[in-house]
C-alpha cells in the first residue's frame, strides 16, 4: 500500500511478523524524524504501526516535509 492522502495527512499503515520487528522499525523510524526535526503521528497495535503525517507549521496541512518523511520512512524498509 502507498501513502495516500486522507483529511490534510498522509497516512499509511505497516504490517510486521510481530511487535518486536514492529517496535524495531519505530526505533528507526524515530531516529530520522528526530533528525529531520518532523514528528509523525503515529499509532501501534501488536504488528501494525500506522502513520499520519501533516506538518503542524503550515496548519496541518500535507507539505514537502510529509513526502521527505514518507520517502524515508519507506526507504527503510527497502
Amino acid at each position: 500500500m502507498d501513502w495516500r492522502e486522507e483529511n490534510n495527512q498522509l497516512v499509511k499503515t505497516f504490517e510486521f511478523r510481530d511487535f518486536g520487528e514492529a517496535f524495531a522499525f519505530m526505533t528507526r523510524v524515530a531516529i530520522i524524524a528526530e533528525k529531520m526535526n518532523h514528528h509523525p503521528t503515529w499509532t501501534n497495535t501488536w504488528n501494525k504501526v500506522s502513520f499520519r503525517l501533516s506538518t503542524h507549521d503550515t496548519g496541518n496541512t500535507v507539505t514537502e516535509k510529509d513526502h521527505k518523511l514518507a520517502s524515508a520512512i519507506d526507504a527503510l524498509l527497502k
